[in-house]
Parts: C-alpha cells; sequence; structure tokens
C-alpha cells in the first residue's frame, strides 16, 4: 500500500496492475503515464503493461495479478480509507473472479480500514456481487466512474450492486451529465481532467451534479479543477472547498 495525495482517500493498494482503454474518460488516464513511467524505472510489476502510440503511453490490455500484495491490508495497523486499483480495475474482465474473491477475503480480515472500489465496468461488478460467494462488507465502499451523459448507464448498473455506500466518481468531467439519477448514490466525486493534455470542465457542470446532490441527498465532494496545473487551479467551488463522506448505510 502506497500513501497517496488523492484527495478523497488515505491510501493506494494495487493487487492488481494494467487495463485497458474503454470510453472517453480514459483518454488521458493518469494510471497509463505512472505505469509507463514505473516500466521505465525498472519496477516488474508494470513491465509491458503499457506501450507508445501518438507520443504517449496507452495500455496493452495485459493485466498482472500481484498475489503478494493481497496481504498487505493486514499489516497496516492505523485505520485508512484504501483505494483499491488505483492502477487497474478489480472487475477488468481479465481479474479472474477467484482473485477477486481473494481481494474480497483480505479486506473481510482487515477490518479496520475502509476501501474504496472504482470501476469502470459496474455491469460485471454486479452480477459478481449478487452472488453468495461475496457477503456484504460495511467497510467496502463501491462505485463507478461517470465522464459524461454517454456512459450514464452505468448508475443503473451500480444500483444494482449490494453495497454499504455506492459512489461515483465524475472524474474527468468531460461534458454535461445533466439528467444522471443519483437515487441510491450515497457520494459524488467531482473533478476536471488534470495534466498535459487536460480536457476543459465547465462550471455549469459541476452546479448541475451539485444540484443532483442537493435533491437526493448524495454527499457532494469537489476534487479540483485540473488542467495543466492543477494545483494552481485549486479547488475551491462556490468559494469554499466541499470535501463531504457518505453516510454509512449499514
Amino acid at each position: 500500500m502506497t500513501e497517496t495525495s488523492i484527495e478523497w482517500t488515505d491510501a493506494t493498494w494495487n493487487p492488481v496492475a494494467g487495463c485497458t482503454i474503454m470510453t472517453a474518460g480514459c483518454s488521458n488516464c493518469y494510471a497509463m503515464r505512472m505505469a509507463a513511467r514505473l516500466d521505465a524505472m525498472g519496477v516488474e510489476k508494470y513491465r509491458g503493461l503499457t506501450r507508445k502510440s501518438g507520443g504517449r503511453s496507452i495500455w496493452t490490455g495485459k493485466i498482472r495479478l500481484d498475489v503478494d500484495a493481497l496481504n498487505l491490508p493486514m499489516t497496516w495497523k492505523r485505520p485508512r480509507k484504501i483505494f483499491v486499483n488505483s492502477m487497474s480495475d478489480l472487475f477488468h474482465d481479465a481479474v479472474p473472479v477467484e482473485f477477486i474473491s481473494q481481494v474480497w477475503n483480505s479486506m473481510a480480515m482487515a477490518r479496520q480500514h475502509t476501501y474504496q472500489i472504482l470501476t469502470k465496468r459496474p455491469d460485471r461488478m454486479a452480477s459478481i456481487l449478487t452472488t453468495l460467494e461475496f457477503p456484504l462488507l460495511a467497510n467496502v465502499w463501491v462505485g463507478t466512474s461517470v465522464e459524461d451523459a454517454r456512459v450514464l448507464s452505468r448508475l443503473d448498473d451500480l444500483r444494482r450492486t449490494p453495497a454499504a455506500v455506492r459512489f461515483v466518481s465524475f472524474e474527468p468531467l468531460i461534458g454535461s451529465v445533466h439528467g444522471a439519477d443519483l437515487t441510491a448514490i450515497d457520494w459524488a466525486i467531482v473533478g476536471g481532467e488534470s495534466g498535459p493534455k487536460a480536457r476543459p470542465i465547465r462550471e455549469e457542470w459541476i452546479a448541475e451534479i451539485h444540484m443532483l446532490c442537493e435533491r437526493n441527498g448524495t454527499a457532494f465532494f469537489f476534487k479540483q479543477w485540473g488542467g495543466r496545473n492543477k494545483k494552481a487551479s485549486g479547488r475551491s467551488y462556490q468559494g469554499r472547498t466541499w470535501d463531504n463522506l457518505p453516510e454509512l448505510r449499514m
């Protein structure tokens, strides 16, 4: 596990590495750039997970399972919020259900932590987590990424997923999500894209989400405006920071 500066969590844990580009929100994924950097540094776990295309690093689609990482949560005694697989997607098609079950067992054994699982494949997540093999854990939050209105159906799959907390990450927010249904969604994270090829975010898109959160009782967390220099653009919205967290429903 690694301490992180990601505003909505405390640390990252990556029992899986590697991914595949799915939709527009993946185009400038920071994890692709980081994986390429780690590969160049000789970190075996990330060897061959990206390739150069058009002057940038993109996923090759190769997935690597890190069995040795499964026991790490038990060694970290102080309670933390842990972002699971910041460098991959636990519900990628190439991750066997048996390995997901091992990850689940690790989270069940180290209940002092809160685990935040974010996927772009909530359809597979819903089908797997509705089986008896995966008990509902109070310390596991599940979420999906929604970058624009084209992938709003992911929210329906998220609603089908049994969870103590369901959350959506509207990051990178690259278009309006007007009309999103936040029923039974406990938490919404909003953020603009950052990095050298960051696409702009518009304030009216944020306002739409803020209004939907108030209407549905969804906790609103504004992560960043983004841009080439995200520190310079900051994370203040309407003159304040928004660090609201969800309430546990179990």
